[in-house]
């Protein structure tokens, strides 16, 4: 299309826009953009020389101007799947990528089957942290470029970014499986079949899968992770559990009695404990569940926690928890940025036991309130050495003869780790002696500190 009046004027802009082009094929960027925006402004084939013009200014890193030569192209033609796209592109450059999102939407809802559109769209959708729905886009794009292995990348890289490494591991754990599934059995037969489940971060769906295989009729389950959700529920689905297991991708907080439960829930199941016990907040989901969303006589599993632990040596893990002299220089005080709380698996890492097995505290989930706690415990010290902490695992009471730990004695290759928690400094300890610790905690971390000045 053109507006030009005379053949003259017509011949003018036809060797302007050559003369761009060939300045552009030879590299002659400021050259180039300069014909073009003379054929421009002549008047001749804009929606031709706009694109042109938009992906020169890209490549001279000047993403305002090019987002500008594309906005003149959508005045002209508002449904240019190709100008939408780039512009799309153009403003995840910028950062405005609520923008971006939805012009590559719009992009997409006009090309659907064009997979480089959707990758891209996806790309965008995952930088806004919104996961499922960038996965999703990245498999409808395999799906119509099934060979393409940059897409079979990004939607395994996206998967495995999204899930916790531990997960998988968790998941073969046999003898934890075992463990909440003996418990899972017994409290459906002694509730019935009819008893509501309430499933807390169901992961993979393994616990519902577990109590609907015990005769639950209906189970709830949510995730806050709405991508490992939205697998659950494809788990369920494919084990023929979907009439009986609803999963939720929203944290246990977002559930209501009337909504997503249509009555208070009979059995509590959970497995959200930590290596260390409290990090995932498991006071505030057990004291909200028991407020909002259990009945009064519930049965909860795991009905306690106990975190174990004894005083160890470690010249190795000493080297992760505390610094002294490095290449001649004082580096000590630098001691006190090192991690609190150091995940170990069993007999993988050397250390020294230093004092017999002892509970350190214990959570009792079937309260409905718990406070921060601080107590000394006075260890006996059963070999000398230098201590530098307490290593410490779990002891999970599921239901009354069923129990799991991950003592470091004979769990080394499940999901949960054990814990160094260093001291501040390193104690030099002797056999025989007494050693006084303060233990708690403040409803999200475990709290064990030397009291040295108790020392006898």
């Amino acid at each position: 299309m053109t507006d030009l009046a005379s053949p003259d004027q017509l011949t003018e802009a036809r060797a302007a826009l050559a003369e761009a082009m060939a300045l552009h094929e030879q590299g002659n960027l400021e050259g180039a953009e300069a014909g073009y925006r003379t054929v421009l402004a002549q008047g001749y084939r804009a929606a031709e020389v706009l694109p042109l013009l938009a992906g020169l200014l890209g490549n001279l890193s000047r993403p305002e101007d090019a987002l500008a030569a594309w906005d003149q192209l959508l005045a002209i033609e508002p449904d240019h799947a190709v100008a939408l796209h780039e512009q799309g592109l153009t403003l995840h450059w910028l950062g405005r990528t609520a923008e971006a999102i939805a012009t590559l939407e719009r992009a997409c809802a006009i090309d659907p089957d064009n997979p480089i559109a959707i990758g891209n769209l996806a790309v965008v959708l995952a930088d806004a942290g919104r996961n499922l729905e960038a996965i999703r886009h990245f498999r409808r794009a395999l799906s119509l470029q099934p060979d393409n292995l940059h897409l079979r990348h990004q939607v395994r890289r996206l998967g495995s970014r999204s899930v916790p490494f531990w997960h998988i591991p968790m998941m073969n754990d046999v003898p934890r499986n075992d463990a909440f599934e003996a418990a899972i059995k017994a409290a459906i037969g002694a509730a019935g079949p009819a008893a509501r489940v309430l499933d807390i971060g169901a992961g993979s769906g393994l616990l519902s899968l577990m109590a609907a295989r015990a005769g639950a009729q209906n189970v709830v389950a949510c995730e806050m992770e709405p991508m490992i959700a939205d697998m659950a529920q494809q788990i369920v689905a494919r084990n023929g559990y979907a009439d009986r297991i609803t999963v939720h991708a929203k944290p246990s907080t977002e559930l209501a009695i009337g909504a997503e439960l249509d009555a208070p829930a009979d059995i509590l199941v959970s497995e959200i404990l930590s290596s260390d016990l409290l990090t995932e907040k498991v006071l505030d989901t057990f004291e909200d569940a028991h407020r909002r969303l259990l009945a009064p006589d519930a049965i909860v599993i795991p009905r306690a926690a106990s975190a174990m632990g004894c005083l160890v040596a470690s010249e190795n893990l000493a080297g992760y928890s505390f610094v002294g002299a490095v290449s001649g220089f004082d580096l000590s005080a630098f001691t006190a940025f090192a991690p609190q709380r150091l995940p170990i698996h069993g007999t993988m890492t050397a250390w020294d036991r230093l004092s017999d097995d002892l509970e350190l505290v214990r959570l009792d989930l079937t309260q409905k309130k718990h406070d921060a706690t601080l107590a000394r415990l006075r260890i006996k010290v059963t070999a000398s050495g230098r201590a530098i902490g307490i290593v410490q695992w779990m002891h999970i009471d599921l239901w009354q003869g069923v129990a799991f730990d991950n003592h470091p004695d004979r769990y080394t290759d499940g999901g949960w780790l054990q814990v160094l928690h260093s001291f501040p400094e390193p104690i030099d300890v002797v056999a025989g002696e007494t050693l006084d610790i303060a233990v708690g905690h403040d409803r999200i971390t475990l709290i064990l500190l030397p009291l040295a000045e108790a020392r006898a």
